[in-house]
């Protein structure tokens, strides 16, 4: 307190101290960006992201005054826990792949890689449909060349996963632990790791996308039964979703992880 006194007395801030009215013009601005879904964790994380360092409790703070309504919103809604136990190691021992198909009428579909231990989301795409080529590319051979390989992938019964699989297999010898599967695939409900990330993915990106073209198609100003209407309009929402989702992995990539020592997130995120 002493400290805090004679700071405060001479006007001394520490450096890289973010004044309230900058904080909260930033927030402002993230949440014309983010939209009205991000709490004070998911915020925090996208400001760090964004070069803005400041406390969970100021950002707490000002997302409760800045818009109320969001707030309410925020502390009205179901949490989708899922109990069934799990278990991995490392940063590196099981990576999840997945899609996501609830923009699939309008010629959008994610596909999300998840690291297992850290929750790191380590590679994303959107693409018009299910491509084993662009699903290699962009999500699998992304996250390897970024963080390395995993000692094993968990994917659902999907056949445009078999081209990463394949490869998977091919390097299997290049794996920190090879005494383990290099592959599973299992039932959707089992991938359980990457599914949690979906209501995120979906409040965030997906319905406030769906709801806007559904208006507009409700008002026929959108004919999908032209081709030239749908490749367009496949093209635009892709690239908005891809904006999209890129603000949220920002966001989970940098926001705390309650209970977990700096340097370990440190290492976690730098893996």
């Amino acid at each position: 307190m002493s400290v805090q006194r004679f700071c405060a007395w001479h006007n001394i801030v520490r450096r890289g101290h973010v004044s309230d009215s900058h904080l909260e013009l930033s927030i402002a601005n993230a949440i014309s960006e983010t939209g009205p879904t991000f709490g004070r964790k998911l915020m925090t994380g996208y400001l760090t992201a964004n070069g803005i360092r400041a406390s969970e409790g100021r950002v707490g703070r000002l997302l409760r005054t800045i818009q109320q309504p969001y707030h309410h919103a925020r502390c009205n809604g179901a949490r989708n826990l899922n109990p069934v136990p799990y278990t991995a190691e490392c940063m590196g021992h099981k990576l999840h792949i997945d899609q996501n198909e609830k923009l699939a009428m309008f010629g959008a579909t994610h596909v999300l890689a998840i690291d297992g231990f850290s929750n790191k989301i380590v590679s994303f795409s959107s693409m018009p449909i299910k491509n084993n080529l662009l699903i290699y590319e962009d999500v699998y051979r992304s996250a390897i060349v970024n963080h390395g390989m995993w000692d094993q992938i968990r994917v659902d019964h999907g056949k445009e996963f078999y081209l990463s699989l394949f490869i998977q297999e091919k390097f299997a010898g290049y794996r920190n632990n090879q005494e383990r599967q290099p592959y599973m695939q299992t039932q959707s409900t089992k991938n359980h790791k990457i599914e949690r990330m979906w209501p995120e993915i979906n409040n965030r990106v997906n319905y406030p996308l769906k709801t806007a073209l559904v208006e507009l198609m409700d008002q026929e100003i959108l004919d999908m039964e032209d081709n030239l209407v749908r490749y367009c309009l496949s093209n635009f929402t892709c690239q908005l979703c891809h904006l999209g989702i890129s603000r949220v992995v920002q966001a989970w990539n940098n926001h705390r992880i309650p209970g977990v020592l700096k340097e370990q997130v440190f290492i976690i995120h730098t893996f």
